[in-house]
């Protein structure tokens, strides 16, 4: 048996408070609720997130989990951690193999072409580098000494070239999707075979069918079964044990549970991660993304419009754990919404004028940001702190005050979230602080039932190109097309 994976991460000192959690509470999907984020090592945080499955091109839902454990990362780089963050690549499975096929090419440059498209596409959603991007087809010998040592400890067989997981011999089975052993039905996301023993058993290493990419192994020439390839990456990268393990929730059940039994098992030694984060799923239009209903939406699409600032302003008005819904005219109103944002930002300020109202709200801006941060990455409340720290400046700057302040506060907490605004655009209007000041007359006027000064008010808004939408959370305007 192959020798244990070792870390192969350094360690530093930070002041953070280990026992505190330095006020973050962290929901996981192993206990159901929120609880206090303690780290494994003072002031360091190890983070693996579970990449794409690169066998065709990005579509947004992979981009949206992207953003969301981008941002994840950043707020605890905000709060002082240092933070050792894997993001890997499946590059050999299946679909891969079909799709390398139907291409007439290898399944090598396949993926290899996925990958470096990829690479440039998050960088262009301005998501920081993985520390650490491991490819399944690169650590075939950590797959193969994991698979050993689970067969060593009897957790795992051989049957006729394939290796399968004995799930039954795991008593944990089921803790993190909360389902019981018994009750699972042989066939439900569940590959059924006569080489198992048992239905619910799991395949950790695969013979290859003639044509296909293998690797050697004592068993047979294959490849690593999907679920494997993630704790061997794991294991061997950040230490086995991580604070936090993240994927969509799509991941739950059985991949991450899957992950959960093959690395505990192998360690001896549980919890696997610390907390289990798991993003909400996209939807489009109301209805689930799927390429067998031919709605997908590709990030390129995304990309080539330039829209990447309004698309992640979009993802973080939804909290992490909820659906986030996709249509034109949300991205729309996130894109108004980021107007709205640069226009704080390039307003013009009269430095001999004080705002008493905006130097209060630049006081409280970060601690209030922070509040929602801390509770489970509530980006929701933290955009809404922004956009009325936005436009009290844009209010302010309508009146010829002093709004640097403000500004450099603005621009910090867009920093946290990744917002990156860049120049203000050509769409966004010099006359953004008056028609703020406009709407918030509105809506004072709304409060107090003068609805016909108020509907006043937007129709001339309306007859000079800016439109208004009355949302949940308040009025947003755009500019007319």
């Amino acid at each position: 048996m192959s020798e244990p994976f070792t870390s192969q991460t350094t360690t530093t000192t930070t002041t953070i408070d280990a026992a505190s959690g330095n006020g973050l509470q962290l929901y996981s999907t192993l206990s159901r609720r929120k609880e206090p984020f303690v780290t494994i090592e003072p002031g360091k945080v190890r983070m693996y997130v579970c990449g794409v499955t690169v066998y065709d091109d990005a579509h947004i839902g992979h981009g949206m989990s992207a953003i969301i454990f981008d941002v994840i990362r950043r707020y605890l780089l905000h709060k002082g951690y240092e933070v050792d963050f894997a993001r890997n690549f499946t590059d050999i499975d299946d679909k891969i193999i079909n799709r390398a096929k139907a291409d007439g090419i290898s399944a090598d440059d396949l993926t290899s072409r996925l990958i470096a498209e990829w690479t440039v596409q998050i960088e262009q959603l301005n998501i920081l580098p993985a520390t650490i991007t491991p490819r399944a087809t690169e650590e075939i010998p950590e797959i193969v000494a994991m698979i050993e040592g689970l067969i060593a400890k009897g957790h795992a067989y051989e049957s006729q070239g394939d290796v399968y997981f004995r799930v039954r011999t795991f008593p944990g089975y089921g803790k993190l999707s909360h389902r019981n052993i018994d009750e699972l039905v042989s066939g439900a996301r569940i590959e059924v075979s006569e080489l198992k023993e048992d239905p619910l058993d799991f395949a950790l290493w695969k013979a290859a069918k003639a044509g296909e990419p293998s690797w050697p192994s004592p068993w047979s020439a294959g490849r690593p079964g999907w679920h494997i390839e993630c704790s061997a990456m794991c294991t061997h990268h950040l230490g086995g044990v991580v604070d936090i393990h993240g994927g969509g929730s799509d991941l739950i059940f059985p991949h991450h549970e899957n992950e959960i039994a093959q690395s505990e098992a192998f360690l001896g030694e549980e919890p696997y991660a610390r907390y289990w984060l798991h993003n909400g799923m996209l939807r489009l239009d109301g209805e689930k993304m799927s390429k067998s209903l031919g709605n997908v939406v590709w990030l390129s699409e995304i990309l080539e419009r330039g829209l990447q600032a309004p698309f992640r302003l979009m993802i973080l008005q939804s909290h992490y754990r909820q659906p986030v819904n996709y249509s034109e005219d949300v991205l729309d109103a996130s894109r108004a919404g980021i107007q709205r944002l640069r226009a704080a930002l390039a307003a013009a300020s009269n430095d001999d004028v004080r705002d008493e109202e905006l130097d209060r709200l630049t006081a409280s801006a970060l601690a209030e940001f922070e509040t929602a941060m801390d509770d489970d990455f509530n980006t929701p409340v933290a955009v809404a702190v922004i956009f009325g720290l936005a436009r009290a400046i844009n209010r302010a700057a309508a009146a010829g005050a002093d709004v640097r302040d403000g500004q450099a506060m603005l621009r910090t907490l867009l920093d946290i979230l990744g917002l990156d605004l860049g120049k203000p655009g050509p769409e966004t209007t010099d006359a953004a602080p008056f028609i703020d000041l406009l709407v918030q007359t509105r809506t004072d006027l709304r409060s107090n039932r003068q609805f016909a000064l108020a509907d006043t008010i937007r129709d001339r808004l309306t007859d000079l190109g800016v439109t208004l939408e009355d949302t949940a959370t308040g009025t947003i305007w755009k500019l007319s097309r």
